[in-house]
């Protein structure tokens, strides 16, 4: 060790002291020129007088350059190339003094170098010589680039890497700089380590692991999976800068407002998506259900834009000519079910004369319904969407099979349907980060819902996503019984969902207590720092809560149901637990401004009046729709409502979908005592009287805190049992008064005495 030490300082004295005697030539050289221009004679001040009767008053720079020079070794960071750049700064400065003389003869001292140019080649010549040699001197100043060796992220992240950096082992290596560089690395680290070990030893310990890591041989290459890890999708998310909807290209490329006239190109062959994906650690494979399960629907090139409908743009614009408005249509979008004309409305004309009359072009059109978008935001034009004479059918199929829906980084991945372009709308749940869904009966508010939790199926797992399906209709989910993702079978009764949503609040607070000691914000960040922590506390999963009608249950429950659904939506967002609600009454009483506040991300089907379109999405136009998956989605990044066609999900895909997913693994339900209903229970008197008191008293000094749900799981009671005792608890000064969701304060200490008060 003493030898190694020996050697690195032996080959470190050449170079400080050529940095030295560079450091001293150039503060001579500078002492010099000073004493020139002071008036002092002398050997002193002849180098002075020679720079500045050469270099006039660049010759300051003579004596930096050494300087730089010095400094430049003493940083270790001398290369030929920034020895190159040193030289080519000063060039400029030089040739504009020799400029200054030439061209204003008279302005300084005879000098020796632009008396000898203007006597070779005369003033105006030399002048114009110089001025080019400044140019170009600037050009190849401006014109600097960094070495193609090393990328100006490379080089970033090397200013920024700690002393420990692990390479990559799939990194793409460069056969030459990258090999160089590396044998530079462990050249350095061969001579420091030694010396570093002594200074610090756990900085030996890491040099250690990185020669063992250097010395090991390159893995083979992994072959890449169907999804990433949901760690890895983290990590590839930027920091909040990507937007919520994903604009997938479909399957045809064309312009998004395609001119009169024009067609688009024949639609290319979608890729097969990968079929499978590791399971964590522990747990049996999951795999995604396969194509075979699914319908395939021809479209029949929606897109294309034929004779039919440049007849019908020209009819709208003479149905506009006889109501004595001038206007022209500029371009057309048509998407699977309808085709949007934009129109340019002459200078002078109202919007609101274009927007009164949409059952006259409904009529001259011979359609059903007419949408007239007023203007189209962002665009100087009026949109006027007219329903398709042949509707096509946006398959589910259609939808996963898109490569950027296999490969979103997202962490609950929905597949909407397509807009009027026929663009695929692919959104993230969990930036919603709560779903309404509201429409009329047979509006295909029920396959929109289908469709959601089957998109969830296809890209996650049980440890990543649990669901908890709530369906007082008892037939719409109960296909959805018994796949491994479900917390509990799928709830039917509503005194049980209200049980079931206590408990999810009960979750959520456990779930607050974990960030909080993990010192984080979110369920991301907490699943990510958990991975690289290596920590054996398991992976939290997303709880997706879709609840069918949930007016019903509002309707029967009253404020209690809209409470707990509220505080849910308000809070459970930054812990994973999603809310989808879907209900085919939208009233007021059902959902009300509280739900509005709190559920930003909305979806409309057709409904039956202006008013019930309101309510949904704060906006009219959802009367104007056509049912069967035409929609309206209102999201809380954009406000804007986005007209879109749902995907399609037959009854005997989910049949397929669900019995594949049921051959995965059985699910893990929760403990069926949380969900005791009051009939099963074998007391049936007041709190004071119940045989557990007791045993409850005792749970809640010794946890100090109370509340009716941690009552219910330690005793395994009903919850209306274990409300009973906490009330008598406050009545007896045990525990304090109701704080809402959250648990009661404890008033006595186990050594006060569990003395209980006699009955009057």
């Amino acid at each position: 060790m003493t030898n190694v030490g020996g050697a690195l300082k032996r080959s470190l004295v050449p170079t400080y002291l050529l940095a030295g005697l560079l450091c001293g030539a150039g503060v001579a050289l500078l002492g010099s020129l000073l004493a020139f221009l002071t008036g002092v004679e002398g050997l002193t001040a002849a180098p002075g007088r020679f720079l500045f009767s050469t270099f006039l008053w660049s010759s300051f720079f003579v004596p930096v350059y050494p300087i730089a020079l010095a400094v430049l070794l003493l940083s270790r960071r001398f290369s030929p190339r920034r020895f190159g750049v040193l030289n080519l700064l000063l060039l400029p400065f030089v040739t504009v003094s020799l400029f200054h003389k030439v061209a204003l003869h008279g302005s300084v001292p005879p000098s020796f170098l632009p008396d000898l140019l203007v006597a070779s080649l005369g003033r105006f010549p030399a002048s114009v010589l110089l001025f080019a040699l400044i140019v170009l001197e600037l050009l190849l100043v401006l014109s600097l680039r960094r070495p193609p060796n090393l990328p100006a992220e490379e080089e970033q992240e090397a200013k920024k890497a700690p002393r420990l950096r692990l390479p990559p082992p799939l990194e793409a290596r460069r056969p030459e700089a990258g090999a160089a560089r590396e044998g530079d690395g462990r050249r350095l680290k061969a001579l420091e380590g030694p010396k570093r070990a002594e200074e610090d030893p756990e900085e030996a310990v890491e040099l250690e692991i990185a020669a063992v890591l250097e010395a090991a041989p390159e893995p083979a290459p992994v072959e890449a999976i169907g999804v990433d890890a949901p760690d890895a999708q983290a990590e590839a998310l930027p920091g909040r800068a990507t937007p919520p909807v994903r604009r997938v290209a479909p399957k045809v490329r064309r312009e998004a407002e395609a001119p009169l006239g024009r067609a688009a190109p024949a639609a290319p062959a979608a890729p097969e998506p990968k079929a499978a994906r590791a399971a964590p650690k522990g747990k049996p494979e999951y795999r995604f259900p396969t194509h075979g399960l699914l319908k395939e629907y021809h479209d029949g090139q929606y897109w294309e834009i034929d004779d039919e409908t440049r007849h019908a743009a020209e009819v709208l614009m003479k149905t506009l000519e006889e109501f004595k408005i001038t206007a022209e249509v500029t371009g057309i979008r048509k998407g699977p079910v309808i085709t949007m004309y934009e129109v340019l409305p002459s200078a002078g004309v109202k919007v609101s004369r274009i927007a009164a009359l949409s059952d006259n072009i409904a009529l001259r059109l011979a359609a059903s319904r007419v949408r007239i978008v007023a203007p189209i935001p962002g665009k100087h034009a009026v949109g006027i969407e007219v329903p398709n004479k042949k509707r096509a059918i946006v398959s589910f199929k259609e939808m996963i099979d898109l490569p950027d829906f296999q490969t979103a980084h997202m962490e609950i991945p929905v597949a909407l349907g397509k807009d009027i372009a026929g663009a695929a709308q692919v959104i993230d749940l969990t930036q919603t980060p709560h779903l309404l869904i509201a429409g009329a009966t047979g509006s295909g508010k029920s396959v929109c819902v289908n469709s959601i939790i089957c998109s969830i199926l296809y890209k996650k797992s049980p440890a990543e996503v649990r669901f908890i399906l709530v369906d007082p209709k008892i037939v719409e989910l109960k296909s959805f019984n018994d796949i491994p993702h479900l917390l509990t079978p799928v709830v039917t009764e509503p005194k049980r969902t209200y049980q079931v949503l206590e408990y999810c609040l009960e979750e959520m607070e456990r779930r607050y207590g974990l960030l909080d000691h993990m010192g984080v914000r979110d369920i991301r960040a907490y699943n990510k720092k958990a991975g690289k922590l290596k920590l054996t506390i398991p992976r939290i999963p997303y709880w997706v809560i879709v609840i069918d009608e949930f007016a019903d249950l509002i309707a029967t429950t009253g404020k209690e149901m809209e409470a707990v659904i509220a505080r849910l939506a308000a809070m459970a967002r930054a812990v994973g637990l999603h809310l989808v609600l879907a209900t085919q009454r939208p009233s007021i009483e059902v959902i009300t401004g509280l739900i509005k506040a709190n559920i930003p991300s909305r979806i409309a089907f057709m409904v039956a009046s202006k008013f019930d379109s309101r309510i949904i999405i704060d906006a009219v136009g959802a009367e104007k729709l056509l049912g069967q998956g035409d929609m309206l989605f209102s999201a809380a990044w954009d406000p804007v409502p986005v007209r879109l066609q749902g995907t399609y999900l037959s009854d005997e895909e989910v049949e397929a979908i669900t019995a594949h997913a049921k051959t995965l693994g059985a699910p893990d339900y929760l403990d069926e005592d949380l969900f005791l209903v009051e009939s099963e229970e074998d007391f049936d008197g007041t709190g004071a009287d119940d045989p557990l008191m007791d045993e409850a008293l005792q749970i809640v000094l010794a946890m100090g805190k109370a509340s009716a749900s941690y009552l219910q799981r330690r005793l395994k009671i009903g919850y209306n049992r274990a409300a009973r005792l906490v009330e008598e608890m406050e009545r007896m000064g045990v525990v304090g008064p109701s704080k809402g969701s959250k648990a009661r304060d404890v008033l006595r200490t186990p050594e006060s005495g569990l003395a209980r008060p006699e009955r009057e």
